[in-house]
């Protein structure tokens, strides 16, 4: 039996999570309508790649680490709200708070894109070293965290980025 880590599913998903990261890490100087073109295509690539992923019986329970820190988080976050601007934020119809708010609850594409990226980029970073058990590890984290957090916040995300992406045809 193939290992799950080297299947065919599992090279597509990394890939697309590579392309992922990469486009993230580069909006600094960006222009923002391309950005949300190329947005608008990879998401809903890695949501499928992700939603097709193998389930993963084995976990090696490897000492992973954390590859993406809070100040490369901060730094890509910030990048991503400087490039949207006034696109960044949207209203939240499935924000826990929502049942206990009075209010709409308003979240930011850059905070969801760079929850994201903290994933995927952990993922990358830890799947390139080639070691099966860590990558098995990483794989089931990963698509543990698409199954509880990350999928939700992607699929918020491509709504919110739709939007901006055709909303002066919609205007």
């Amino acid at each position: 039996m193939e290992e799950i880590v080297f299947s065919q599913y599992t090279i597509d998903f990394a890939r697309i999570a590579l392309e992922y990261c990469v486009l993230v890490e580069k909006t600094k100087g960006s222009d923002k309508k391309t950005f949300v073109d190329n947005m608008t295509k990879v998401l809903p690539l890695l949501y499928l790649k992700a939603s097709i992923l193998p389930g993963i019986n084995t976990n090696y329970e490897s000492d992973l680490g954390i590859k993406v820190d809070e100040i490369l988080y901060t730094q890509l976050k910030n990048n991503l709200s400087e490039l949207l601007g006034d696109d960044d934020l949207y209203l939240e119809t499935f924000h826990p708070d929502i049942k206990l708010s009075d209010s709409p609850v308003a979240v930011s594409v850059s905070e969801d894109l760079a929850d994201i990226y903290q994933d995927l980029g952990n993922f990358i970073a830890i799947f390139k070293n080639g070691q099966k058990e860590t990558m098995n590890d990483s794989l089931l984290l990963c698509i543990e965290n698409f199954k509880k957090y990350w999928g939700q916040r992607l699929v918020n995300a491509l709504r919110a980025l739709h939007f901006v992406k055709y909303k002066s045809d919609i205007e």
